[in-house]
């Protein structure tokens, strides 16, 4: 029996376009898995034509009427949207229909629904976005992204546990080191609210490493990097910010002359390694953690390809029974410990 993964079909800046070549894409990369399209059946149908592709035991087209707009508000598309691709993805999660799901749409209406419909796990009081972000030693999962902007103390205990049982389900890393992410590695830095997490760290069993400042991040100090989600979503798209100047600017450098033109040629390869290394289409698919089943975001802007990683990644923690195993840990992990 394939493992079946809802795809909402809709959502996303591009909604079909992209998610009908990430969708094929995907089954010849995963001969074991068959994609639900969650959508307008009509519109999925006119753009699997345009792809020389049809509805088949693999491919499975799923209806519905309503889908939310990427300004929508949480509330309205909670209350107001109840069979729309979003909602109906996920609940095709919720009745064991699919063993996760994949939406690029509205982040705040993707968690509002997927925690109303799907709940949390017992001993999480907030689900957590997490992703993989490139290091210099591979990658450090990074939680929590945006989902959260006033998490205290025990919330982020909880976003280190989640963080710490997904880098070993997912990487097979045993005991994944945490890290605290602050203005300043030593004990006297930081707010209160950093300070009162770093000693709840501390004793836990977790394998906690201390404080990391931003630039440890990508040095790849810890396997498991924890902030509040105000401070990650800064930091995420700063550094999104960051690959895209240095993309500029070597372009413009090697634009400059004929010289620098040769230059620029001869250089490609290495070029390229370098572009593939950060693109941040290598890196799409974020884990809604913390819900009794699997939600993967992936970035409402990506193409086909970003699509397509991300629907790599729900394959990859269905396969791993993320939730399962986080439930499994957790009371063992947070004995002693305020949730």
């Amino acid at each position: 029996m394939s493992l079946k993964i809802s795809i909402d079909a809709m959502g996303g800046d591009h909604g079909p376009k992209v998610v009908i070549p990430a969708a094929i894409s995907a089954l010849k990369q995963f001969p074991d898995v068959s994609l639900i399209l969650v959508g307008d059946q009509d519109v999925i149908r006119t753009h699997l034509q345009q792809h020389n592709a049809v509805e088949n035991d693999r491919l499975i087209i799923h209806h519905a009427s309503q889908q939310v707009e990427m300004d929508e508000s949480p509330a309205t598309a909670l209350r107001r949207k109840k069979d729309s691709s979003m909602r109906v993805a996920i609940n095709l999660v919720k009745d064991g229909s699919a063993a996760a799901c994949v939406s690029a749409g509205n982040t705040g209406a993707l968690m509002a629904i997927a925690r109303f419909v799907l709940k949390t796990l017992p001993g999480i009081e907030r689900p957590a976005i997490v992703s993989a972000l490139p290091t210099e030693k591979g990658h450090t999962y990074v939680l929590d992204l945006g989902a959260n902007i006033d998490s205290s103390a025990e919330h982020l205990v909880q976003f280190a546990v989640m963080g710490s049982v997904l880098a070993e389900l997912v990487d097979g890393i045993k005991n994944p080191t945490i890290g605290l992410l602050n203005i300043g590695e030593e004990e006297i830095k930081g707010n209160e609210r950093v300070k009162e997490t770093a000693r709840l760290l501390a004793e836990t069993d977790l394998n906690y490493h201390g404080f990391v400042e931003g630039d440890g991040l990508y040095r790849g100090e810890v396997d498991v990097l924890v902030c509040d989600g105000f401070v990650g979503n800064v930091a995420l798209k700063a550094s999104e910010g960051v690959v895209h100047m240095i993309s500029h600017f070597l372009r413009q450098s090697f634009k400059r002359n004929i010289f620098t033109k040769i230059a620029g040629l001869i250089a490609t390869p290495v070029l390229k390694h370098f572009k593939d290394q950060l693109d941040p289409r290598n890196h799409n698919g974020a884990n809604l953690i913390g819900l009794q089943g699997i939600v993967i975001k992936s970035h409402g802007g990506t193409d086909a390809m970003g699509f397509a990683n991300a629907i790599k990644i729900a394959i990859i923690e269905a396969e791993h029974d993320v939730p399962k195993n986080i439930s499994k840990h957790l009371e063992s992990l947070l004995e002693g410990q305020v949730t």
